[in-house]
């Protein structure tokens, strides 16, 4: 099945906009083209996205999506390299959830303060 831009827009949450950057700065690459040369995406583009949006919402910066992306369109070949990528940004990601985790706790030793202050009143 193919989708055209706004049909993939709506897919994805992403703009129109932002799919054209995307393709502009070769995140996204081999999208095929109709006949009046408009954009025709395919099923495998949507899971690309997808992924592309994981790393972009887990803080991936763009220079390492698109050297991801250069190594991908590379092929197999750049299987360990691609891993290495995921594995730092893994890193990155799982240091990041623990920081979140410890301020999380300090907002819950607060909460319970304020409740204790709210009783004694």
């Amino acid at each position: 099945m193919d989708y055209s831009i706004a049909e993939i827009s709506k897919i994805t949450g992403l703009s129109a906009y932002t799919l054209r950057y995307y393709e502009n700065i070769g995140l996204l690459s081999d999208i095929e083209r109709d006949e009046n040369g408009y954009r025709r995406y395919a099923d495998k583009d949507i899971l690309w996205i997808d992924f592309l949006i994981r790393l972009r919402n887990t803080g991936m910066p763009i220079g390492q999506m698109q050297k991801f992306a250069q190594l991908r369109r590379q092929g197999n070949s750049t299987a360990g390299a691609r891993r290495a990528l995921l594995e730092t940004h893994q890193d990155h990601v799982l240091n990041e959830i623990k920081e979140l985790e410890q301020h999380a706790a300090v907002i819950r030793e607060k909460i319970v303060y304020y409740k204790q202050l709210e009783e004694e009143s």
